[in-house]
């Protein structure tokens, strides 16, 4: 999703019922001029238990894109995969129709950063590196990830970015803790990347998911230590750090209005899972 940056004092207590410590240490933060949650940002048990299950079919989907992806393919036979493996397990393929969107996944290859378009005229050829985004709805709850898939051997380059772009997603979620920001997710990307010559899209960004497609907090993937929103347990989210081997800026195909590509029209690449924040630190639900 775009990113929209949203400040304001989102913390109350509940009239009539005890402070609790959860209340206690938010309230301290947000004292503090930190940018808090709001209370329906903070998932109940039995709410992660059903993201979770759409997190088992989203990650299905996923699997199967991966025995299935290969050379001569045409992006127009993922999408239907997807459609087909979702429908067949009850659920809802999120991407189909939101907002306009055509189709039920999202197919990004190469220098497309994002929001691709599936196609009968978009063949997967040999060393071609692409993105298949792909958002599950099922019983009401939403569960997002997506996979990096390269078409047989490809250069050097290529392989390299996929790889640090998805060191970029697991030490982005490796210093998520209880009580850290998102503004630390972005730093510890934006380091990883930046040292391996890498840049990081700052146009797009992560996001709160699970009752809805898109939810807050908006999660970038660069920024300060201690900025951008607390992180508290309960709370769903995605982690999608877009990787560019060039330059971080994009622009949106004008004729679709959709495809995001990067300016210099140089590599790019993504890794993404929905996550759970718990008292111990996060928890994977989608793969």
């Amino acid at each position: 999703m775009f990113f929209n940056k949203k400040t304001r004092r989102n913390w109350h207590l509940i009239k009539g019922e005890p402070i609790t410590e959860m209340d206690r240490k938010i309230l301290f933060f947000q004292d503090r001029g930190k940018l808090c949650p709001k209370r329906s940002l903070i998932k109940t048990p039995e709410q992660i238990e059903g993201i979770r299950r759409s997190g088992v079919v989203n990650t299905g989907v996923l699997d199967l894109v991966a025995q299935e992806i290969h050379e001569g393919m045409t992006t127009a036979e993922i999408d239907k995969l997807v459609y087909d493996y979702t429908l067949d397990h009850h659920a809802i393929p999120a991407c189909l129709g939101f907002e306009g969107f055509p189709k039920s996944v999202c197919t990004s290859i190469n220098e497309v950063v994002c929001h691709g378009i599936p196609s009968e005229k978009e063949v997967l050829k040999e060393g071609d590196i692409i993105n298949v985004d792909c958002t599950t709805i099922l019983d009401g709850y939403f569960a997002d990830a997506s996979r990096m898939f390269i078409i047989g051997e490809t250069t050097p380059e290529k392989a390299n970015l996929v790889k640090v772009a998805k060191e970029c997603l697991e030490i982005g979620a490796s210093v998520c803790t209880p009580y850290s920001f998102v503004g630390d997710i972005g730093y510890a990307i934006a380091k990883h990347a930046h040292k391996n010559g890498y840049s990081v899209v700052r146009d797009l960004c992560g996001h709160g998911v699970g009752l809805q497609f898109h939810e807050e907090p908006d999660v970038l993937h660069y920024g300060k230590k201690g900025t951008g929103m607390l992180l508290v347990p309960g709370m769903v989210f995605t982690i999608e750090p877009m990787i560019n081997a060039g330059d971080w800026r994009v622009f949106v195909d004008a004729d679709d209005g959709w495809t995001v590509v990067t300016e210099d029209y140089k590599p790019s690449a993504q890794w993404e899972h929905t996550f759970v924040m718990t008292e111990t630190g996060l928890e994977i639900l989608t793969y």
